[in-house]
């Protein structure tokens, strides 16, 4: 009788909601919202991007890339991808339009490159002609492939002056973020077709590797810039406490492994030297315990005008959105949505119509999308 009680608690704790129902509704602090279903199921999707003619692009980490044309009921896959493994938490992750996307038809895709049953992040690019991929090439391979399955970052965002960042985890392997000559636990940016800005704080590769713009970094999960004032943020997991939400700025060190307001999985311990040093950068906002933060954007629509300027992240441990208040560069308020009522949130969008989309993590996940009520 004690074993069944036992079995059935952890059942519980670990218990996946249901699929969000369409037309769910929900009260937050600023506005009245429902949930509306817009794809499923999906097998854990990871990103979605919004294509000019009112279709849709969306990730599946085992490595499916599917094409939602406008007004059809459900996505197909696109072919012409190379051969992608699922590895842990990796596989095919982030997927984002060039820039110039109208013109050129271009898109990227980063996932967890193999070789040799070692894996890193790579990033590709290809040409997107209805549902077939072509002119695909890799742009960017991370140094130092591992068998671990942890850790690989994967956001892919356009910055204003057409460069592209990449981010990259420590792959689970701490020491290697507070290296330079690693691409591990750093923020890379390049050109479009993987070239290195010259402009890059050690782009002439003495005194670390020309692509990393920043270093010091766990596992960055989101990236977002900000509309009014350009500024690049990012957030990253911490391990047991400690998820960062930060302002990027080239060649800063922001700390992991030595400054870190993490603990020990085992027995909370207390990770470095502290929470701060002189010599590095700190975060604008931190999250103890954590919440597992992923996906981010800032709002910008008209559809709910008191959310304008505010930023929204994601949570895979909690399913919860969460909404950030910002002062110049701090964060004034906080407010959790939500709350596992969709479950493990991957993804976080605004998308053309001025509606925020969420990706849930699950092997029934969904696209789903915030409207007024």
């Amino acid at each position: 009788m004690i074993r069944l009680s036992l079995l059935l608690f952890f059942a519980a704790l670990f218990l996946v909601p249901a699929a969000a129902r369409a037309g769910q509704v929900f009260e937050s602090e600023l506005h009245r919202f429902r949930v509306e279903v817009v794809v499923e199921p999906l097998r854990h999707p990871w990103s979605v991007a919004f294509l000019p003619d009112g279709g849709l692009l969306i990730t599946e980490r085992g490595g499916r890339l599917l094409r939602k044309p406008p007004g059809a009921a459900h996505p197909q896959p696109v072919s012409g991808l190379p051969p992608i493994e699922e590895h842990g938490q990796g596989g095919l992750m982030d997927v984002i339009l060039d820039p110039q996307y109208a013109e050129n038809q271009r898109i990227y895709l980063s996932h967890a490159g193999m070789k040799g049953q070692r894996f890193g992040t790579e990033v590709l690019r290809a040409v997107l002609r209805g549902q077939t991929l072509h002119e695909v090439q890799t742009i960017f391979r991370m140094s130092g492939k591992t068998r671990s399955s942890r850790h690989f970052g994967c956001r892919l965002l356009f910055a204003g002056d057409g460069t592209l960042f990449i981010s990259l985890g420590d792959r689970a392997d701490r020491p290697r973020a507070q290296d330079r000559q690693d691409h591990a636990g750093s923020l890379i940016r390049v050109h479009a077709d993987g070239s290195v800005p010259q402009d890059n704080p050690w782009a002439d590769g003495v005194q670390g590797l020309p692509e990393i713009y920043t270093w010091g970094n766990r596992n960055i999960q989101g990236m977002a810039l900000q509309p009014q004032s350009g500024r690049l943020y990012t957030h990253e997991h911490g391990p047991q406490g400690g998820d960062e939400l930060n302002i990027m700025y080239p060649g800063a060190n922001y700390g992991w492994p030595e400054i870190t307001y993490g603990k020990e999985y085992l027995g909370g311990f207390t990770i470095g030297e502290g929470t701060a040093r002189e010599d590095v950068q700190p975060p604008v906002h931190y999250w103890i315990p954590s919440i597992a933060p992923s996906g981010m954007s800032f709002y910008t629509g008209d559809e709910f005008p008191a959310w304008q300027g505010h930023l929204f992240v994601g949570s895979l441990r909690f399913g919860q959105l969460v909404r950030l208040q910002l002062e110049g560069e701090q964060v004034v308020h906080e407010e959790r949505m939500l709350n596992n009522s969709l479950g493990r949130i991957r993804d976080v969008r605004q998308g053309p119509d001025g509606l925020l989309y969420l990706l849930t993590d699950s092997a029934q996940g969904q696209l789903v999308r915030l409207r007024p009520e």
